[in-house]
């Protein structure tokens, strides 16, 4: 039975980003998989602190992270998986700084400086990545986001030796009760649209991307 991990970077479990990663493991699950959902939110840890324990020569931590904290069990767990799939909204056009330090740790230690081997994972793990935002699509693309998804994906698709997919849900609902913050009528207008008659749509792309991710495994 293939195991699929979902990594939540947003810190609201219940939110747009979680909703949507739900979506996914329910898509790998009618494809026959195991899941689980990780909440980066609740742990407490840090990026990478660049000690270059992983690229010592003794080969001790060949796909390991010498640092030891409440993410070093979940970087075990997803070095085992076979499908990983991570979400996170978009804070400043980047993704949440906790989703950001948790591909540090977990990419990094993969890579090597040897040229001829700079791949140090030799397995295969399917990578799916989901990104919310409130901008629309035509701003999402006038500000160059895609260059972004592109680097994730070749970095992502290069390292875990797998396929890679990603997904967009734009402008997604930001506040539960927009009357208490500062936001335009336009803009909350159209987030309540979207929300009604995008979203359910973002929904079932989740869906289909968890279970693709599982069913292309080899």
């Amino acid at each position: 039975m293939k195991k699929v991990i979902a990594i939540n970077g947003s810190p609201r479990k219940n939110g747009n980003t979680a909703t949507l990663l739900n979506h996914a493991l329910e898509g790998a699950k009618s494809a026959g998989a195991e899941t689980e959902i990780i909440h980066l939110y609740d742990l407490n840890y840090k990026g990478c602190i660049s000690c270059f324990a992983c690229k010592l020569k003794n080969k001790k931590l060949i796909n390991q992270c010498s640092m030891q904290d409440e993410l070093t069990p979940i970087l075990e767990k997803v070095m085992k998986c076979d499908v990983l799939i991570m979400g996170s909204p978009i804070y400043v056009y980047n993704i949440s700084g906790a989703l950001q330090a948790f591909k540090e740790r977990l990419e990094y230690m993969n890579l090597s400086y040897d040229l001829n081997d700079r791949n140090q994972f030799k397995g295969q793990i399917n990578v799916g990545m989901i990104y919310t935002m409130g901008i629309s699509i035509d701003s999402m693309i006038q500000k160059n986001m895609d260059s972004m998804f592109k680097l994730h994906a070749a970095l992502g698709s290069s390292v875990f030796n797998g396929k890679w997919e990603y997904m967009t849900a734009n402008q997604t609902t930001i506040f539960k009760n927009p009357s208490r913050y500062v936001i335009s009528d336009e803009i909350e207008k159209k987030q309540n649209v979207a929300r009604e008659i995008q979203f359910p749509i973002d929904c079932k792309n989740a869906f289909e991307m968890g279970k693709n991710l599982v069913e292309l495994y080899k």
